[in-house]
């Protein structure tokens, strides 16, 4: 059964479960209508039973004769004798025997039952015993019984009541279950035109979106996370294809150096230095060796390979790695007093190089570092002397390969990947990079969580990746 609703379609399960529901709801319902219908029906003609009964005796009483039976569907009368014989009767029973062999004792006068007779006829009658003075006037005291009675029912008799509620009740189901089809086929339209659609989205084109209902039902609330997700997976393989893009023109550029030089070294051997061909091949080669390093770190950042956390002083990591250069620009640091993070040592010093090495390459007399806590968060900020970084520039050198013409000019043979790899590191450790308004030269300023406000997330985050 489980095997074969699993074939079955939402809407056909809905439906039948719904009519099974419904099923039972009503066969319920049918079984306490019938009882409550058959017996309000029975009461009400033994109480006419019984009240018929008791005017014809008392009519009879008046003068002995046999009266005839009231107007009403009461039209079987009879007296009868503790003997069994018949005393009395109404024109229908003349010369019947008695209707009923009922005798009510004396503790309970009146009794009611279903009687069949002989001819298959059932008959529904009240048997009334005479009070004991009436019997002490008119028969001296024998006890007799007044039986009053009516043909029973065919609502009664037969099983029309029984097929009438069925009827009913399948005929309700039946509709109930076309309803919930068609409920459950409009509310699942949506769906339909939706999986149609997805059907159509392909990675070559991931512009397409699901039509999307109004209101804010789960319907409704899936397309919009659909479109949400194809808009987000749209974004991912787009800025993939610029990335592999300008990966390939970016190492296609000294791939090509390098084949020239050594097809030139090749074709014109007895004019070209080996020496130089080597030195040059093994510059381009290192310029390759760099690229592909960042690339492969930017792809480690992407994928969340996780090494647990650990708690830094940044103050102290900042103050190491400046007391490091030995050449270049002199680098001044203004560190407070325990400002700790929680991280990566080795991602965190792949960005303080990256940009203490763009900020040497950029001043002209000195570099200045500061470091200190501020709301929540530790904030290291590194200041040069050069000319600064225009507005409309500085979000765009944070992009991959992106190299403005000042920074091609000071350093031929970078990747372009510094500031984006640091940037994202920034990222992963809860923070943030960005270039700031400066009174002179470059202002690159890095903001961490602090230790204490990161705590919880470094024991329960393992996506930064080490």
């Amino acid at each position: 059964m489980a095997s074969f609703l699993r074939l079955c379609s939402i809407q056909a399960r809905f439906t039948m479960a719904a009519s099974a529901l419904s099923m039972i709801v009503f066969v319920g319902v049918g079984v306490i209508l019938d009882y409550a219908v058959r017996t309000t029906i029975r009461s009400d003609m033994y109480a006419e039973t019984q009240r018929a009964g008791t005017e014809w005796f008392a009519a009879m009483r008046s003068g002995y004769a046999v009266p005839k039976a009231p107007i009403s569907r009461v039209t079987l009368f009879q007296v009868v004798d503790s003997h069994g014989r018949v005393v009395h009767s109404s024109e229908s029973l003349a010369g019947m025997p008695p209707i009923s062999t009922v005798r009510p004792p004396a503790g309970d006068r009146i009794q009611h039952r279903t009687e069949c007779l002989r001819g298959g006829e059932c008959v529904m009658l009240s048997a009334i015993r005479v009070c004991p003075q009436e019997a002490g006037r008119l028969w001296a005291g024998e006890p007799h019984t007044v039986y009053a009675g009516m043909v029973e029912p065919i609502i009664l008799a037969t099983d029309r009541l029984e097929i009438y509620t069925a009827t009913g009740g399948l005929l309700a189901v039946a509709v109930l279950a076309v309803m919930s089809w068609w409920v459950a086929g409009r509310t699942l339209r949506p769906v339909a035109a939706i999986r149609a659609k997805m059907s159509e989205i392909t990675v070559s084109d991931l512009s397409l979106r699901v039509p999307e209902p109004s209101g804010r039902d789960e319907v409704a609330q899936l397309a919009r996370t659909a479109n949400e997700t194809l808009a987000r997976l749209e974004g991912a393989v787009e800025q993939q294809r610029q990335f592999a893009s300008t990966t390939s023109h970016e190492l296609r550029t000294p791939i090509s150096g390098l084949r020239a030089r050594l097809e030139e070294a090749l074709l014109y051997r007895n004019h070209v230095d080996p020496h130089e061909t080597i030195e040059a091949a093994l510059s381009i080669t290192d310029r390759l060796e760099a690229i592909i390093s960042d690339l492969l770190l930017t792809a480690r950042l992407r994928s969340g390979d996780s090494v647990p956390p650990e708690v830094i002083d940044l103050g102290a990591l900042v103050t190491r790695e400046a007391a490091a250069r030995v050449t270049g620009v002199p680098v001044r640091v203004d560190a407070g007093p325990d400002v700790r993070v929680r991280g990566c040592r080795i991602q965190l010093i792949r960005v303080l190089d990256n940009l203490l090495t763009n900020a040497q390459r950029h001043a002209t007399g000195a570099v200045e570092v500061t470091v200190e806590s501020r709301d929540g968060q530790a904030v290291v900020a590194v200041v040069d002397d050069g000319s600064g970084i225009a507005p409309e520039d500085r979000e765009c050198v944070f992009e991959r390969f992106t190299r403005l013409a000042d920074g091609r000019r000071r350093d031929p043979g970078g990747s372009g990947l510094g500031l984006a790899i640091s940037r994202d590191i920034a990222q992963a450790h809860g923070g943030t990079l960005r270039i700031e308004d400066s009174d002179r030269g470059g202002r690159f300023v890095l903001r961490l969580p602090l230790a204490k406000a990161g705590a919880q997330r470094g024991r329960n985050d393992r996506s930064q990746p080490c």
